[in-house]
């Protein structure tokens, strides 16, 4: 599990994520298999490509790739990297030629980093049944005025889809609950909860989803926040989960460092907090 959070603001892109992975392992007891989850704190899941400072991505979801040897998607970075440096410049259609750099359009970039993605699930994960490895894709066109957020889903739905097109916010992905809650105002079950008890058709727990988001909906003017509240509100909403998840009886799948970076139409690229490999003298 995992909590990555974007957010398209009019200064900037704002990509935050936690830093825990979960495996889980199997262990026989009788005739039973019981899974045991095994946290790790260090995983980096907000990625930055080499050559491409105008993009960054976060994962999330599945945590790793390999039934028998499981690596993290950070860990295939350098594989990625290379495809994009080996790729035949002129049959980029969507790509803006320039000599210092060669610079993808967003939803150009996500379609290669899907595709790459998809190719290693298709050659690791062979009879693999369960949640998708997904991704956010965040970034400048050149010359466009705002950000663009894409998301893909590896293997269920590869095809790059723009989120928030339009329009500034939050966008969220992972182990959830408690930003739903918070942003929204109830959790995303209660529409369900509310169907079954009241036996509502899909049209009307439809609209009362919407009711229920336009009425308790936290009141943040999105389009007005400057880019440091951007992102002391990632930040925020990611601590909220692991400080709460301390206390909870279940699967606590949000924890160690928070990794924010920022895109900036002049700026590109620029990791606001990440966390660093130190030794034993580690405060």
């Amino acid at each position: 599990m995992s909590l990555a959070i974007a957010f398209k603001g009019p200064e900037g892109v704002v990509l935050a994520a936690d830093s825990r992975v979960t495996l889980n392992a199997e262990m026989r007891r009788g005739n039973d298999t019981i899974l045991i989850p095994a946290t790790f704190d260090n995983a980096t899941k907000l990625l930055h490509v080499k050559k491409h400072p105008y993009v960054g991505v976060l994962t999330f979801g599945l945590g790793a790739l390999g039934q028998q040897e499981p690596r993290t998607a950070h860990s295939f970075l350098p594989e990625f990297e290379d495809s994009l440096n080996n790729e035949d410049e002129n049959n980029n259609e969507d790509e803006n030629n320039n000599e210092d750099e060669k610079r993808f359009r967003v939803e150009g970039f996500a379609k290669r980093l899907s595709k790459f993605f998809l190719d290693r699930y298709n050659d690791l994960m062979p009879s693999y049944v369960g949640e998708d490895m997904k991704f956010i894709i965040g970034g400048y066109d050149e010359n466009a005025a705002y950000g663009k957020l894409f998301q893909v889903a590896i293997p269920s739905n590869p095809a790059p889809e723009e989120q928030n097109k339009d329009t500034f916010g939050l966008l969220w992905g992972g182990q959830s609950e408690y930003t739903n809650r918070l942003i929204n105002g109830f959790d995303p079950h209660l529409p369900d909860l509310l169907q079954k008890d009241f036996n509502l058709s899909t049209e009307e727990m439809k609209r009362l989803a919407g009711k229920l988001k336009a009425n308790l909906s936290i009141r943040i003017p999105y389009q007005f926040l400057p880019l440091q509240d951007c992102v002391d509100l990632c930040i925020l909403l990611i601590k909220t989960t692991v400080e709460l998840q301390k206390f909870l009886v279940g699967i606590r799948g949000v924890g160690g460092a928070i990794d924010v970076a920022t895109i900036t139409r002049p700026g590109k690229y620029c990791a606001i907090q990440e966390k660093s490999i130190s030794g034993e003298g580690k405060s």
